[in-house]
């Protein structure tokens, strides 16, 4: 009777975007459904927050919970294991959907699909690669990709339908079994029918969120790239300022990155060495060699960045985007900046010669300079035994390069 009425009767939808403090229907004071919605592979806030928003419903006194999965990997065990645990005991009732399609579940996800207490996918999605449960935890094992048509999963094309067909049944929690009720009947300008029952979609904070478009291998990669070219951008053309904190916060996501993703430390050291060398062909004015060899490093480095265990492999060509926007800082816009300081009027070549200033680093024979408050690449000749703090005087200029010697004692000029 309950499937008659369904096909005859006028259905609508309503989802709150917002994460609402009390989700109950305000019309009709009915508990609803709570839709927690993450993709991307679930890292340890993610999973923290899909069973704190469990719990939360819970609280709020909702009639159910659907975890909406689109993810190829899980990559905290401890995270995953509680929520597992709170699946197979669930404070209230908890579904789990595979959507929307195309949507693809990995390892520890497509476990936690399979162990939840009801499930379903939409059409055309991809469950299997189930061993390692974490990426990178272990080796591969058989399972070749399973499509989940193929399982024993229902198979529900949207997630209205899903909580349509979840009415009238019955779920276990921690306090015995409870009959569903998705559905609610309604009536309108004289129009009478069944609708489902408020759903709030509820989505991880902002934060999170945030931090977050770390969690893939080409993401980590490329922000511990651009942090890393930005400090040698700061550090040569600029001076303190507006790049320093966008490097800052690049590396902050790529140390995320890296400490939530299984990356092979052997590929960072290699990708690290590569920029290394990319800074040390810059501050010789350009070796082809050095920038080649740094190009190449940066590109096997990010090439075998994370150990993916076919459920978040690297993809080379997004690497290579990575690697060519540091070849373009490194032989474009920090060149193209240096010059056009030497060129301005206040701080010009003739302007430059003869004005003091103090070694920032050893030479051998080069080094950096300060100079009138700004630093400088600057060469010198070996014999002149300039260190760290040896006060000095420009000479010449070459290229990007300041030609420096020690300040003579008693050169007025260099006391200035």
């Amino acid at each position: 009777m309950r499937r008659s009425l369904l096909t005859l009767a006028v259905l609508t939808f309503s989802v709150v975007t917002a994460c609402s403090s009390g989700p109950v229907d305000a019309e009709a004071d009915l508990p609803g459904t709570d839709v927690i919605d993450v993709s991307g592979a679930l890292d340890a806030a993610a999973l923290d927050f899909m069973v704190t928003a469990i719990e939360d419903a819970a609280a709020h006194g909702q009639e159910l919970v659907l975890l909406q999965v689109n993810s190829p990997a899980a990559l905290d065990g401890d995270g995953l294991n509680e929520l597992i645990a709170v699946l197979a005991n669930p404070p209230l009732p908890v579904a789990v959907w595979l959507g929307p399609a195309p949507a693809v579940a990995y390892g520890g996800v497509a476990d936690l699909v399979l162990r939840a207490p009801v499930s379903a996918a939409a059409p055309n999605t991809t469950i299997g690669r189930l061993q390692p449960l974490i990426a990178g935890s272990g080796p591969i094992g058989d399972e070749s990709e399973v499509l989940a048509q193929d399982t024993d999963l229902d198979l529900q094309p949207t997630l209205r339908q899903y909580l349509q067909d979840l009415d009238g049944r019955v779920l276990s929690t921690e306090s015995g079994d409870v009959t569903l009720s998705t559905l609610r009947d309604f009536e309108q300008d004289g129009v009478s029918g069944v609708t489902l029952r408020t759903v709030t979609l509820r989505k991880p904070p902002l934060t999170t969120r945030f931090f977050r478009l770390a969690v893939t291998p080409e993401a980590a990669f490329f922000f511990l790239v651009v942090g890393l070219t930005l400090v040698t951008f700061e550090f040569f053309a600029l001076g303190p300022g507006v790049a320093a904190g966008v490097a800052a916060l690049s590396l902050w996501l790529g140390g995320w990155g890296i400490v939530n993703l299984p990356v092979r430390w052997w590929a960072v050291a290699i990708a690290v060495s590569g920029w290394a060398l990319l800074t040390a062909a810059y501050q010789r004015g350009g070796v082809f060699v050095l920038t080649v060899l740094g190009a190449v490093l940066l590109q096997v480095g990010g090439a075998f960045y994370v150990d993916g265990s076919r459920q978040i492999d690297t993809r080379w060509w997004l690497i290579l985007l990575s690697v060519l926007a540091a070849l373009f800082f490194f032989l474009l816009a920090m060149p193209t900046v240096q010059r056009s300081r030497l060129s301005t009027q206040t701080i010009g070549r003739d302007d430059l010669i003869g004005r003091p200033g103090v070694a920032t680093s050893d030479f051998g024979p080069e080094g950096t300079v300060e100079v009138g408050g700004a630093r400088w690449n600057a060469t010198a000749h070996r014999e002149a035994g300039l260190v760290k703090g040896s006060p000095i005087v420009v000479t010449g200029v070459d290229g990007l390069f300041l030609e420096v010697d020690p300040a003579p004692t008693g050169n007025a000029k260099a006391q200035e």
